[in-house]
């Protein structure tokens, strides 16, 4: 199996983040990832994540950037994530007036050809990282589909979210295979489901919503190897996809452990999968 390099996404580590942002990254590297995935800068600038990337020997592979801000000074923005030297930015999640079933999903389509194109001007590739919400179906056709169809691959690659696509009800592993070629990064993420998916599922992955009831969960992110994931057979159609890097996050940690445990957990199960 190949051995891929493995990258954090820095969401799983927020916390720490917030608190110290050149300590996390050097602990993560400690830890064995070769490579980080931002979601964020923390008032940093361009220049300074660069040089402690750099410091620490990790490899800003690529960012999550919220879509609204992209669309909103494409330049500007993309062209940060560029100058730290990020290879792939990510449109990482789509508000409720973007995603697919409302007027605003034909923004997102147009606004991925806008941005893949700006991405490719300044070395980078665009990606898209998805969450269940486009398994929706529009005239029999899952919205992720009509997304990669609707924009070319040059300028919108996939990002595959192993957990939510399972999540969604599909295969991850099938699903991977058929975006051969177009699948360079792959989130890794386990997770536990008993019984139906909460109503307010985003929630575990810190977007609130308006009602504040209590409710029960029967869903849990966890570390690697942890869940319910077949990881094994997911390398495998990674590495059969052409992924270059695969990603390790854990939107919420679980298990009594902390963020960071929970990093160390994920690690040290895939780097015993890819020996």
């Amino acid at each position: 199996m190949k051995k891929f390099p493995i990258a954090l996404q820095l969401y799983s580590v927020r916390d720490d983040l917030e608190q110290d942002f050149e300590g996390t990254l050097k602990k993560v590297k400690e830890l064995g990832y070769d490579g980080v995935e931002f979601a964020g800068l923390y008032g940093k600038s361009a220049a300074e994540v660069k040089a402690l990337c750099e410091k620490y020997g990790l490899n800003p592979i690529s960012a999550h950037v919220p879509f609204v801000d992209m669309m909103a000074d494409p330049e500007k923005v993309l062209g940060e994530y560029a100058e730290i030297g990020c290879r792939y930015v990510a449109i990482p999640y789509l508000t409720e007036e973007y995603r697919p079933g409302t007027e605003g999903f034909q923004k997102t389509i147009d606004g991925a050809r806008l941005l893949g194109e700006k991405a490719r001007q300044l070395g980078m590739q665009l990606l898209y990282h998805n969450h269940d919400f486009e398994f929706t179906k529009l005239d029999g056709k899952y919205a992720l589909d009509i997304l990669y169809d609707t924009v070319p691959a040059e300028l919108l690659q996939t990002e595959l979210d192993t957990c939510w696509v399972n999540v969604a009800g599909e295969n991850p592993s099938a699903y991977l295979r058929k975006y051969a070629g177009r699948a360079p990064v792959v989130h890794l993420k386990d997770f536990y489901l008993s019984g139906k998916k909460p109503d307010k599922m985003y929630e575990l992955i810190g977007i609130e919503s308006e009602e504040k009831e209590e409710e029960k969960s029967t869903f849990e992110f966890r570390p690697l190897g942890k869940g319910l994931q077949d990881f094994e057979e997911i390398l495998k159609a990674s590495e059969e996809a052409g992924a270059q890097w695969v990603v390790v996050e854990q939107d919420s940690p679980s298990m009594g452990k902390t963020p960071m445990e929970c990093a160390e957990i994920s690690i040290q199960y895939l780097k015993g999968l890819l020996k």
